[in-house]
């Protein structure tokens, strides 16, 4: 079975490319994407971090065959830490965890051993796996961000073709406020084949008060834009400190699943915040 992708990529990123399926698990089908192409522009270097965080992935269509090859099946969580110099480009890690539907494993603690190895590997640092079997499912509810929704507003919005962070502003004369603002009208666009990436926002603050028109009109703004998922949630980070300075922020977000696999980058502040929940939005 081969697939092909509507808009060709650059160099040997698997997106966008005529693939074949593997028929078993190759770790060499993982394809990995230094971060620092999407940090430098923003400043952001390895050695000096601004913020903690990782990159949350869901994938829902994961299954091996057991000893005796009766097919088994799980939902993989595998967090991925900000601090790796890499991520894993999404469909590579589809074509991969595809392999292991026709590979004999004896239990599913040597898939996850063997998935958090091999992701290890691709992204330069140790990821954490964690298998879902089905009598655990019950543990993947649908939960919400939780925030106040800045949505409603009634706004004129013009402009989608890239982040406007000067719409980023904080209300003058105000005393210091913590809130969490939540939008699900997120969109940004694949870097390699166009498509759109559709997101829930949640951005958690300790600071001056952030104009909420204003931050709906700049979350709007990446309605165009081609960026990584990851790319996508530090730019977020990284404006709202330089345009607004709040003491603490976290920004998470929650992409619709594509190809069985949903992303959910979040970055904040060191020791702000906890690593959040991963509770699946009702759209995934």
């Amino acid at each position: 079975m081969r697939m092909t992708d509507p808009t060709p990529g650059p160099g040997a990123v698997p997106l966008g490319r005529e693939t074949e399926y593997p028929a078993r698990v190759d770790p060499a089908v993982l394809f990995a994407v230094a971060r620092a192409q999407a940090r430098q522009p923003l400043g952001i270097t390895r050695d000096a971090l601004p913020f903690a965080g990782a990159d949350i992935w869901n994938a829902w269509e994961l299954s091996w065959l057991d000893a005796r090859g009766k097919p088994r099946v799980a939902v993989a969580e595998i967090r991925v830490p900000c601090a790796s110099p890499n991520i894993v480009e999404s469909k590579s890690l589809k074509l991969y965890l595809g392999g292991y539907a026709m590979t004999r494993c004896d239990d599913a603690h040597a898939v996850r051993a063997r998935i958090a190895r091999d992701v290890s590997v691709c992204v330069g640092a140790e990821v954490a796996v964690e298998l879902f079997e089905p009598d655990r499912f019950d543990h993947l509810g649908v939960a919400s961000l939780a925030g106040e929704s800045i949505d409603a507003a009634e706004l004129a919005i013009t402009h989608y073709d890239s982040p406007e962070p000067a719409q980023l502003r904080t209300r003058s004369r105000a005393r210091v406020v913590e809130e969490s603002l939540v939008s699900r009208l997120f969109r940004s666009r694949c870097p390699v084949t166009g498509q759109p990436d559709w997101a829930s926002v949640q951005i958690r603050y300790r600071g001056m008060p952030i104009g909420h028109d204003g931050l709906l009109r700049y979350l709007v703004s990446f309605r165009e834009h081609p960026d990584f998922h990851e790319a996508c949630v530090e730019r977020i980070f990284m404006d709202v400190v330089k345009r607004c300075a709040p003491l603490e922020v976290m920004v998470y977000a929650r992409f619709l699943r594509r190809g069985g696999i949903d992303i959910n980058p979040w970055r904040a502040t060191p020791g702000f915040a906890a690593t959040p929940a991963n509770g699946r939005e009702i759209r995934q």
